[in-house]
């Protein structure tokens, strides 16, 4: 007779619960060491431990109830119709509606309210909100979706939050008291629950009044109507700026990397978006969501990208960045952490060498002194024995000349795993591409600093000019030139893995930069591959700006690219939908699909190339 396993019992158990509390029997559950996720009907709780603690049982559950209740009770279509702006408009509308859900679903049952309870307790104490020492230190998205849960269900909020949130809470509800005491009378309706919660982002200065006519006239306008209206919504937002300034300002300075370290929740079921607030960003948790992306309608003819200012931009190399000697202990970091990992990728590269080098043309030299015999020229020998044999010797016949770029988003959202196998990848493509005699540069793209920089306090001494454009100084990494060999640069890839390295991403201004290189290179041909997980997001920027700004300029750029220049661009998108911006592009759900990705998209070009001439 077989012992007893309690640790299998609670899986099965837990499982047969999610299925019949999310009411969908095709849902199937698994363990992960890494962040929580839920992807269609595919859960990953965490893994408890043989001893299965009491603290880790109800983590599991939790997060179980939680993924359940989200698929039963949210219409992802509803909640991406929302007509509010990107960045922490929509954090604290995700954050928001988190908590309806699990507050409908603690209220029918009690068992599902405790589990949800502990799990709220237990991830709180990991989430950047319980090391917060000041207002702006506070991530707003979470200390609102806290503020929201606390008047659905009468529960107060976790201790170790509750400091942070009475930071902010005076400001709330100074401003927004009387729609936040309203959401608990829509909880049932998650249209009105949201339509209600436009009304506390208006109260805070981050939407539009959804009660305002000249939104309903907008929603019958063409896309000629849109693009008038959208300069509308700048003025009205640059007007409220200032007068929401302070609930603006307390936005944690890691808001889109940083809001949901640890064991906060992902879940990513078909369109929707989950809030930044609550996803996580360090050791293994460093995936984020998917973003919908705008429409073309929505990008005017005459929209004008502009920097503040791009006196504080930084063009630096890894070695300015760092010393030798650390760079040399985050590389062997790098290492050690992707043992496993890098044999995968490393096959892969080697997939990508023999499909590389099968496509080149075989020719010969001949009349060679050693070398393959050459039996077509036997009977020479056979009709003279005086004649020397003849040898041929394989000519080396490489791609047309060939340059690519790798352009690695290096924002806050991407520490952890995806950062790391973005690094590993680039490094053994690198080496698997200089083999096949391609030159490859690899370069990076952040900010300086959380929240502007010196660009916005520049901003702000010159009076906070309405309108002001990019308000963040850029930062610009070099790892690997391409004319540098690939064993000089191998060390820098590690400076990927340093502790505050990688803050936000203007991805616009960033892909200009990298096209702009390969425009100076003598190379006939230029390839331009884009490593991203997530649209751009820089809060400086967006608060006194339209709330798609960043993401405007970045389909401007993209759509000049690949309309008017000899770059050929591709995109991966890591979690992240691409292929609504870029025409050549593929999204991968899970950062370990990343080498293969890569491998794929490279080698698909090349053989595109080999057809064409092969065509002519």
């Amino acid at each position: 007779m077989a012992e007893p396993n309690p640790l299998e019992d609670f899986r099965q158990a837990l499982a047969a619960g999610m299925r019949a509390l999310g009411r969908r029997p095709e849902f199937e559950l698994a363990y992960t060491a890494d962040k929580p996720a839920c992807h269609g009907d595919q859960a990953r709780v965490p893994q408890p431990s043989r001893g299965l603690s009491v603290e880790q049982a109800a983590e599991a559950r939790g997060w179980a109830d939680s993924f359940a209740l989200r698929r039963r009770l949210h219409d992802a279509g509803a909640h991406a119709a929302v007509q509010i702006g990107h960045g922490l408009p929509r954090d604290m509308l995700n954050a928001a509606e988190q908590a309806r859900i699990e507050a409908l679903g603690g209220r029918e049952m009690a068992g599902v309210a405790l589990n949800l309870k502990r799990m709220l307790d237990v991830r709180m104490k990991t989430d950047p909100i319980a090391r917060a020492r000041t207002p702006d230190e506070v991530p707003l998205a979470t200390a609102v979706g806290l503020v929201v849960r606390e008047r659905l269900t009468g529960e107060p909020v976790p201790d170790s939050a509750a400091n942070a949130v009475d930071m902010v809470r005076g400001r709330l509800e100074d401003v927004a008291a009387g729609h936040l005491d309203a959401l608990a009378g829509t909880v049932d309706d998650q249209a009105a629950f949201a339509e209600a919660f436009v009304r506390v982002l208006h109260d805070l200065g981050l939407a539009d009044d959804p009660d305002s006519p000249a939104d309903a006239d907008e929603e019958q306008e063409g896309e000629e109507g849109e693009d008038e209206s959208q300069g509308d919504d700048e003025g009205n937002e640059d007007s409220e700026a200032s007068s929401a300034e302070q609930s603006i300002e307390t936005r944690a300075e890691d808001q889109d990397g940083e809001d949901g370290e640890g064991e906060t929740r992902e879940v990513e079921m078909e369109t929707e978006m989950v809030s930044e607030a609550e996803l996580g960003d360090e050791g293994e948790d460093g995936m984020m969501p998917w973003r919908p992306n705008l429409p073309d309608s929505k990008l005017p003819a005459d929209f004008a990208y502009r920097p503040w200012t791009t006196e504080f931009d930084e063009v630096v190399t890894a070695e300015e960045l760092c010393e030798a000697e650390e760079l040399a202990r985050l590389r062997g970091y790098l290492d050690q952490q992707l043992v496993t990992l890098q044999g995968a990728v490393t096959k892969l590269a080697n997939r990508l060498q023999r499909r590389l080098m099968a496509q080149q043309n075989r020719s010969w030299d001949f009349d060679q002194e050693e070398g393959l015999l050459d039996s077509a020229r036997l009977t020479r020998v056979v009709v003279a024995p005086d004649h020397a044999l003849s040898y041929k010797v394989e000519r080396d016949t490489k791609f047309r000349d060939t340059v690519v770029t790798l352009l690695i988003d290096n924002s806050g959202s991407m520490r952890g795993r995806p950062i790391s196998i973005a690094a590993i990848s680039a490094d053994i493509m690198a080496r698997t591409l200089e083999r096949c005699g391609v030159k490859t540069e690899i370069l990076g793209f952040t900010t300086r600093a959380w929240k502007g920089g010196q660009s916005r306090e520049k901003w702000l001494a010159s009076g906070r000019p309405a309108k002001p454009g990019r308000l963040n100084d850029l930062r610009h990494i070099i790892y690997k030139q391409a004319d540098a060999p690939w064993r000089r640069a191998r060390r820098n890839l590690g400076l990927m893995m340093r502790e505050g390295l990688l803050k936000e991403n203007i991805d616009g201004e960033a892909l200009l930069w990298a096209h702009n290189r390969l425009l100076a290179r003598q190379e006939d041909r230029r390839i331009l591959m884009v490593i991203s997980d997530g649209a751009p997001v820089d809060d400086s920027t967006l608060s006194v700006n339209s709330g798609n700004y960043l993401e405007r300029h970045l389909r401007q750029v993209i759509g000049w690219i690949e309309g008017r220049s000899p770059v050929e661009l591709i995109a991966i998108g890591i979690g992240h939908d691409v292929t609504r911006y870029y025409k050549r592009a593929v999204t991968i759900m899970d950062a370990e699909q990343l080498g293969g990705a890569m491998v794929e998209q490279l080698a698909g070009l090349f053989e595109e190339e080999s057809a064409r001439k092969k065509g002519r």
